[in-house]
């Protein structure tokens, strides 16, 4: 009898361990497909995102203007953005390529103040900037000017560099995995399976992962706001920089969540649960520190939202696995597991949804910005793959839950399958949403887009503001601040702008200005109709005898 019963323990044994073996065969195999889909979502976000480096903000202004040619040197630069950012690089190229780096500069709200410290001689030459935004994201460019007249224009280096935006493309997908399956497997074993370790391993392993994608993508951070190439990885301004960034609170609060999902399962079982509930709120903290959607307005709003988002998203994701192996054992307690976890999951997803829905009206703003940004397509990508897991978890939820917590052996193994699947597709969105790094929000585009064209005009005789609102091709607006030559009030009787550009073949357009009382002038239902650089003319009549014309050249960006 007892040899009987040793035998059938055996037999038992050897079927489980066969299910295991079978189920991690399944799971390799998965892997291996999902690796190779996210090497194509990774090409689609390269395709879809632009050939330069721009992120949240935007140079909507320069002094000198790009191309400007003039008689001397001028004293100092300036550059306006779309919104407040922090020079991490500013650079002026001589004619003859010789860079010299700038380092005096101040900060007034939007605008960068740069001291030029040397006189320039004749030629063109290349003011080149690099600043970070509120997002922590990098931006730059370069603005050419001439003095005297201009000559060729020297060399300056702005390729994308594909390496560095795979390797940073790489920490993302690695550190959410850890933030996500790690932190949220951790709570899921703590809370939902209540002490029983199914796929305490990769949990682990998880974590550990994102303890080691969280410090190396800090470090791509330092390179990318840099515009240096992976080979400066090791120096410490590299890094320093990378901590100095909005996402440099993103990695610290990141591996203080990771060190608490780890002490929950290697510490005291007491412990656990607290350690575990703290670390997947550190997962929502950690998100809402830097990025295009926290830094987004209204941030009393956004900034909660990424929080409940990133919560929600490591409570479901990181449940699964654990979830998988727990029906793939057929014990009774995973029962008890699967009822904890389909009583809570509805309500996660709730505020899950209802937050990303939330983020993606304030991101995309308009239908049209989702086929027409690299943004919008990444979004549509995204939201492709939730409606196929959405419906596959409604599947299992409603159709497969009931009997695979009653038990039933055979409904147990199509859930296992069912989860294997959701598992892949969350690895998918994953690749996707590390995609956006690259490309900036419709929002952000519309706001860089929204700015003016600015210029000041000022002689002898008179001077003037001049705005042209949105500062782009199509219908625009004219506003007007007239003052004399030595600031003082200017009462004129009529005001006249004339905008012409002769070069396009275009007869200059004339049109009377307004002035509604608020001391301005204005012009309004305009149409610039190409982008470039017009002259702008104020015809300023002070007086019935006297007509003072002032001139300078305004800069018109394509829609």
């Amino acid at each position: 009898m007892h040899r009987r019963r040793a035998a059938s323990t055996r037999r038992a044994a050897v079927l489980v361990g066969g299910i295991s073996v079978a189920y991690f065969q399944r799971i390799k195999r998965t892997t291996g497909r999902c690796l190779g889909l996210l090497v194509a979502i990774v090409l689609l976000a390269v395709l879809a995102a632009p050939n330069v480096a721009i992120a949240h903000a935007a140079l909507i202004k320069a002094e000198p203007a790009d191309g400007a040619v003039l008689a001397r040197a001028p004293s100092q630069f300036s550059l306006t953005f779309s919104e407040p950012v922090s020079p991490l690089v500013l650079t002026l190229v001589r004619p003859d390529g010789t860079p010299v780096t700038l380092t005096s500069f101040r900060l007034d709200d939007q605008t960068v103040e740069i001291d030029n410290p040397q006189k320039l001689g004749r030629g063109t030459h290349v003011l080149s900037w690099r600043v970070i935004s509120a997002d922590g994201h990098p931006v730059g460019g370069s603005v050419l000017f001439s003095v005297g007249a201009p000559s060729a224009a020297p060399a300056v280096a702005d390729a994308v560099d594909m390496d560095l935006r795979s390797a940073i493309w790489t920490g993302k997908v690695l550190l959410y995995i850890g933030l996500f399956l790690g932190i949220g497997g951790a709570f899921a074993l703590t809370w939902l399976a209540q002490g029983v370790r199914w796929g305490q391993r990769f949990v682990i392993a998880a974590i550990l992962c994102g303890l080691v994608a969280a410090p190396f993508s800090l470090g791509f951070q330092g390179l990318d706001a840099l515009g240096a190439p992976l080979a400066r990885l090791a120096q410490p301004v590299i890094w320093q920089t990378g901590l100095g960034t909005s996402f440099g609170w993103t990695v610290l609060i990141a591996l203080a969540a990771l060190g608490l999902g780890l002490l929950s399962l290697v510490g005291p079982r007491a412990s656990a649960r607290p350690l575990a509930l703290a670390g997947l709120a550190g997962v929502g903290a950690a998100l809402a520190a830097s990025g295009h959607a926290s830094a987004a307005e209204p941030q009393w709003l956004t900034r909660p939202m990424v929080f409940l988002h990133g919560a929600g998203i490591a409570f479901w994701a990181g449940a699964l696995l654990p979830l998988g192996l727990a029906l793939n054992s057929q014990s009774v307690e995973a029962g008890a597991f699967l009822r904890r976890f389909s009583r809570t999951i509805m309500p996660v997803v709730a505020v899950l949804a209802a937050a990303g829905i939330v983020l993606a009206v304030i991101q995309v703003q308009t239908p049209a910005a989702l086929a027409n940004t690299a943004y919008g397509r990444l979004l549509l990508i995204k939201l492709a793959l939730l409606v196929f897991l959405f419906t596959l978890a409604a599947v299992n939820r409603w159709r497969l839950t009931a009997s695979a917590e009653a038990g039933a052996t055979e409904v147990r193994r199509r859930l296992t399958r069912s989860i294997s699947v959701e598992m892949l597709i969350v690895l998918l969105i994953f690749g996707v949403a590390a995609g956006w790094r690259f490309t900036p929000p419709p929002r952000a585009l519309a706001i860089a887009a929204a700015q003016p064209a600015s210029i000041h005009i000022h002689t002898l005789k008179a001077m003037a503001d001049l705005d042209i609102t949105p500062g782009h091709t199509g219908p625009v607006s004219a506003s007007i601040v007239i003052m004399t030559g030595d600031f003082g009030p200017l009462d004129a009787k009529e005001v006249t702008l004339v905008l012409s550009k002769p070069d396009s073949g275009i007869e200059p357009i004339k049109r009377p200005a307004i002035k509604p009382g608020d001391g301005t002038w204005r012009v309004d239902n305009l149409v610039i109709p190409v982008p470039g650089r017009w002259t702008a003319r104020l015809d300023i009549l002070v007086s019935d005898f006297e007509l003072v014309k002032i001139e300078a050249p305004i800069d018109i960006r394509s829609e």
